[in-house]
């Protein structure tokens, strides 16, 4: 799942996804916001099909509305399941230390990237 409120980003991610074949289905979202409805949603026919539960999430920091640190504190109140099967990557342009230092305090937050995705950082994402 790609969360970036940047249309121009999450397409050339999504671009980058496809072409290296890492996954199945992605889901696009503009906005924290939706992301979370989303997973929410996703939680209550997650029993009927676990598959549609996203495995990485990769998470903009700076966006409206919602910043990607507000993302993951609504991302702790989801279920187990959700919260279990999914890792959460910071794909970011941000290099303030503080953004690194906060990412690495949610347990949830398995690695902090700068955009945009390449082959080669997809490769070693080993997550």
């Amino acid at each position: 799942m790609l969360v970036d409120d940047n249309e121009i980003d999450n397409l050339i991610n999504q671009k980058m996804l496809e072409a290296t074949g890492v996954c199945e289905r992605i889901y696009l979202h503009t906005g924290a916001k939706s992301a979370i409805e989303f997973l929410k949603n996703i939680e209550k026919v997650a029993d009927v099909n676990p598959e549609i539960i996203p495995e990485v999430i990769f998470l903009d920091i700076d966006m409206p509305l919602m910043d990607g640190f507000q993302f993951l504190d609504q991302f702790e109140q989801l279920g187990d399941r959700v919260k279990a099967k999914s890792k959460i990557v910071m794909l970011t342009s941000s290099i303030n230390p503080q953004d690194v230092n906060r990412s690495k305090k949610s347990s949830y937050v398995k690695k902090y990237l700068n955009k945009p995705l390449t082959q080669d950082t997809l490769k070693k994402l080993d997550i």
